[in-house]
């Protein structure tokens, strides 16, 4: 039976979303330019931290999953799921060419009836305009007409347990209202609700505003938690207190800085395309001036508290904990830990890092320098050597307990250490 499904790209959106079409029952067809991500799938091995081998193995074994780096085989499927990486250039403007490429590659395969949905996060006129420019090019064939093609954004929570693609609700937007039904129907084997809306310009905005209002919140807090600092109040104690109220309100915690593939870059695909419209975005230039601050406030509160104990950050042998760019993943892309150590480092420190899901820093587009360098070691001797230390990400499997009493001083982002066992934190 020939793949029903071929789902490009095999990474955090479209790893755990092969599994659950093929869970229902679908036959699908994975597509990677990396040879090692399709190599362990064939064999029944997994590259993510929170997606189990047993999981892809028993898709394989039933010969419902298989991948392949040859992209001429989406002339096999009846749908194809674009997941590819939309990050920021080096000018931090949108950078769409993972999926003009794509699009490039797949056009002269591209069967008539076929249905293309595009999942990578982008700003509004992205599926209408760029990928199906690209895709009518290069097939010869008219969106709506001889293809039908629509957008559904990603919702993938790592690291959350209760957070699975079956349950998350599914918005999909079409060309065509023909084009929205056949996205439907797709996705409708593998989710237990999907949510139509009018267009890929509504789908695609309708991403944009999740994770903006999530970049506002934080940039609240994070500005809340500076001027409570002045007054001496502890930002974490007014958060728990607000959070009792049932309604009317959502806690937001604020950290060093933002990470991931989302919440750093995906507003600013949206202050990009408003200026071609004649718009200003204020709210997300200033919330993403306030998060990308951050990293320089930790550093602040980390000298002065050296220079309490009468230490220059110059020279002085610094920990950060945990590097990862959220809780109980092993995803390290647009970490603040990186910013971070690049400015202890540009100090004069000497930097090492501690990750139970990072062992070795695999190489990133901005930090290749830290390419290689590897953990420490978990033990009272080695943590007893820093200086200081800088929680940057609170891993669930961390016992922050142990690393109260080990560490001389600890600079805590997360809120992670009790007070209680240590009278050297401070929160930053």
């Amino acid at each position: 039976m020939p793949p029903f499904i071929g789902i490009i790209g095999l990474g955090y959106v479209g790893l755990p979303l092969s599994l659950q079409f093929a869970r229902k029952g679908s036959t699908v067809l994975g597509l990677d330019i990396d040879p090692a991500k399709v190599n362990a799938i064939n064999a029944g091995e997994s590259y993510i931290h929170h997606i189990s081998a047993a999981s892809i193995a028993e898709q394989v074994h039933q010969k419902r999953f298989s991948a392949s780096t040859d992209l001429s085989r989406i002339s096999e499927c009846t749908a194809v799921i674009i997941c590819v990486p939309t990050p920021l250039n080096k000018n931090r403007e949108p950078d769409i060419s993972y999926i003009i490429k794509t699009g490039e590659a797949i056009a002269p395969f591209l069967a008539r009836g076929t249905l293309v949905v595009l999942e990578s996060t982008t700003y509004p006129g992205t599926t209408d305009e760029d990928l199906r420019g690209v895709l009518e090019a290069g097939s010869r064939l008219k969106a709506g007409t001889d293809f039908h093609l629509a957008f559904s954004p990603e919702r993938e929570d790592p690291g959350n347990p209760n957070s699975k693609v079956a349950t998350i609700p599914k918005v999909v937007g079409g060309l065509t209202p023909e084009c929205l039904t056949k996205a439907v129907a797709l996705y409708e084997k593998a989710v237990e609700r999907v949510v139509p809306v009018s267009s890929c310009r509504a789908a695609e905005a309708t991403k944009l505003l999740e994770n903006i209002f999530r970049s506002v919140n934080i940039a609240l807090v994070n500005e809340l938690k500076i001027v409570y600092n002045a007054m001496g109040i502890d930002v974490w104690e007014v958060i728990e207190a607000a959070k009792t109220k049932p309604f009317g309100y959502m806690p937001f915690y604020p950290g060093p800085g933002l990470g991931g593939h989302c919440i750093p870059i995906d507003p600013f695909y949206l202050t990009w395309k408003a200026r071609e419209y004649g718009q200003t975005t204020r709210f997300i230039e200033l919330a993403g001036e306030i998060n990308t601050s951050m990293p320089e406030y930790v550093i602040k509160k980390l000298t002065d508290a050296l220079n309490t104990r009468r230490k220059p950050l110059n020279g002085s042998r610094v920990l950060l904990v945990g590097l990862a760019y959220k809780a109980n993943v092993d995803d390290e892309r647009e970490s603040p830990g990186f910013v971070l150590m690049d400015l202890m480092k540009a100090s004069g420190a000497e930097v090492a890092y501690y990750d139970p899901y990072i062992p070795v820093i695999k190489p990133t587009r901005e930090h290749a320098h830290w390419a290689g360098v590897q953990s420490v070691e978990w033990d009272e001797a080695t943590i007893r050597e820093f200086d200081a230390i800088v929680v940057a990400t609170a891993h669930a499997n961390v016992d922050y307990e142990k690393l109260g009493k080990w560490s001389q001083l600890i600079i805590d982002t997360r809120n992670a250490v009790p007070a209680s066992v240590s009278s050297s934190v401070v929160k930053a």
